[in-house]
């Protein structure tokens, strides 16, 4: 090509000619013309006139057109070139194009193309698969299978944990939480669906000009790139199942603990293919010496930033981090995805400006977190700012009334003038949607021998567990929530008798106990607020085992939340839940039993493993209802 007197070669040209001189360069639009009249054969004109349009100035977003169409630059040819082009020499009159170097380009633009349709054919089917499965395993709850069948298919298949006994206790040190049966086989497919897309449909397409005589470097940089966009393919994944607002929530039975699992794998699955992907290009560019050079440009530093934040996120989120440091925890893991996705757009859009749509998974993943905060927002809104009354229980537990607001399941408190985190919000189960003036009596004027309760046995009674524990007014619209003392924000509402709060509800649905007619709850502690609704709502018979530490709790449940339900509390001594869980069983007998649990993981995991002892006999129909908090 001679431009101003100048010859520039062809691989000078690649490195240094404009889009502006490829759309106007007389020479090279007759040459590339001449070339695709003689080698594509068979096509539509306007096949070739689109390519000629979007792929000879070059392939970015925005770029001139060429000053000829194809046909013009065509007819423009006076008479069939007989001279051939040679790499390195100059491109000053229309030229052959070599079989060799032709079939060489075509290899590797062909190759290339064919593996970014199934890059993106591999991604969706991730993603589609991780969305609808949860909706296909869980519309399975509504075939009538007998119920000994489910009772022995849950106790063999999907209740138990995967290894051992512990499933909320933490394992391994803090590090996490051992699955169920049923989370482990969905994990496994996760896994499973990612490792053999990330590993098949790959071919090699030699003479290759983009990686001439190494089929190992053709392969591997088909992998990076596949890697790579599977990593991105997993973001709006991940995101979902770590939503408040996730629309798996309301199609299915799953729980948000459960969701919050997956989300945990699937990111520990797109990191990994974000570093194979930087290794893997960081290798190439160290053998071909081009290291130094790229290293500098923004799209390489820009992956630096997204893959190294996905890397911290990591060893960042393990329990025992989240655990003793929550807010820093959450603080943190919000700085670092906000890398992350800044870090994976800019390395994308620097590389290629939207060449081939790479972002597309970025921009999705930003609206699944858009649409989860727009909903936040919008269910605190509905709700407005409202006062909160703070009532000391005892030295365990607190107790707040937020007056007119109506909700279900649980809700997400903000106290924006308790400490100057004014973002902080946790999420706590709603007791009650009807608030009685509460007035708790002194201590010292508590009768305990009215109590129905016995350190070393248990006694049943279907009396008033709070009947001489406090006074009562008119009850009213509103919602009560009762928290344990645990420190930080709890700690910190002590010392308020009011302030303003606002309300983010409702989230979670309760489980449907109605198939089987015995309910029998076993609480800890505060999980009496999330069995609350069960016990008002079950159809048939029902009891409650409840064990606390003080008897504070109990007078403050009052006669209105707990009224006719036939309980059995434990005040300060262990509940032999084995004990429990085996003459509930043969009390129901054929007609079956539900077993609900909601309490410290100690008391969930007891509960779990005898519940699918005795489903996996078949003496019983049985469900386990887990209801306890997870971290």
């Amino acid at each position: 090509m001679e431009m101003d007197g100048m010859d520039i070669s062809m691989d000078e040209m690649m490195m240094e000619t404009s889009a502006d001189c490829y759309a106007t360069d007389d020479a090279f639009l007759q040459t590339m013309a001449y070339c695709i009249f003689q080698k594509c054969e068979g096509l539509q004109k306007w096949e070739l006139e689109k390519y000629w349009i979007d792929n000879i100035p070059g392939t970015s977003a925005v770029q001139p057109i060429p000053k000829w169409t194809y046909q013009e630059a065509l007819d423009k040819i006076v008479s069939p070139p007989d001279e051939m082009v040679i790499g390195g020499g100059s491109l000053n009159k229309t030229m052959l194009v070599s079989e060799d170097d032709w079939l060489a380009n075509w290899n590797a633009q062909d190759s290339f193309e064919e593996a970014e349709g199934k890059h993106e054919k591999y991604s969706i089917v991730v993603i589609v698969t991780c969305f609808a499965l949860p909706i296909a395993l869980s519309f399975l709850r509504f075939v009538p299978f007998p119920h000994k069948l489910v009772t022995r298919f849950n106790a063999w298949v999907i209740d138990p944990p995967l290894w051992g006994t512990k499933q909320k206790q933490p394992i391994a040190g803090g590090l996490g939480l051992m699955p169920t049966r049923g989370q482990a086989l969905f994990i496994a497919y996760i896994l499973i669906i990612n490792i053999i897309l990330s590993s098949i449909g790959y071919r090699s397409a030699q003479p290759n000009a983009w990686n001439p005589d190494s089929v190992r470097n053709e392969i591997i940089t088909l992998v990076a790139n596949r890697v790579g966009v599977l990593s991105f393919a997993n973001l709006p994944l991940l995101i979902l199942y770590s939503s408040r607002n996730n629309f798996l929530l309301w199609v299915t039975d799953w729980s948000h603990s459960t969701f919050l699992l997956l989300h945990r794998w699937v990111a520990g699955v797109a990191t990994v293919q974000a570093i194979l992907h930087s290794i893997i290009y960081l290798r190439l560019r160290i053998e071909a010496h081009t290291h130094a050079e790229e290293s500098k440009l923004p799209y390489w530093i820009w992956g630096i930033v997204g893959t190294l934040s996905m890397s911290l996120l990591l060893p960042s989120s393990v329990l025992y981090i989240r655990q003793k440091a929550y807010e820093l925890f959450l603080a943190s893991h919000v700085a670092l995805s906000v890398l992350t996705i800044v870090g994976c757009y800019y390395h994308i859009l620097f590389r290629f400006a939207h060449q081939w749509g790479y972002e597309s998974w970025i921009w999705a993943a930003m609206a699944v977190w858009g649409f989860d905060r727009i909903l936040r927002m919008l269910r605190m809104a509905r709700n407005g700012l409202r006062s909160a009354v703070v009532t000391k229980v005892d030295d365990d537990y607190v107790r707040v009334d937020v007056p007119d607001v109506a909700a279900t399941g649980h809700a997400y408190l903000y106290f924006p003038t308790l400490t100057w985190r004014v973002w902080e919000n946790h999420p706590f189960s709603v007791a009650s949607t009807a608030t009685p003036q509460y007035v708790p009596k002194s201590k010292s004027l508590v009768d305990e021998e009215s109590v129905p309760y016995r350190k070393d046995e248990i006694k049943v009674s279907t009396t008033a567990a709070s009947s001489n524990g406090s006074t009562h007014g008119p009850a009213k619209l509103g919602l009560t929530f009762f928290l344990r003392r645990q420190g930080g924000l709890t700690q910190h509402l002590l010392s308020r008798v009011s302030l303003p709060v606002f309300v983010e509800s409702s989230y979670g649905t309760h489980v449907d106990t109605s198939h089987l007619p015995h309910l029998v709850c076993i609480v800890g502690g505060i999980g009496i607020t999330a069995v609350l609704p069960y016990l008002r709502s079950h159809p048939g018979s029902s009891k409650l085992y409840w064990g606390v530490r003080s008897i504070g709790i109990v007078h403050a449940v009052d006669d209105e939340l707990l009224k006719n339900v036939d309980k059995v509390v434990f005040v300060g001594s262990r509940m032999n839940i084995r004990t429990v869980v085996q003459e509930e069983a043969a009390f129901a007998g054929e007609g079956g039993i539900t077993v609900l649990v909601s309490g410290p993981g100690g008391m969930a995991d007891e509960a779990r493993v005898v519940v699918s002892e005795i489903g996996r006999q078949g003496k019983a129909s049985m469900r386990l209802v887990d209801e306890a908090f997870s971290w």
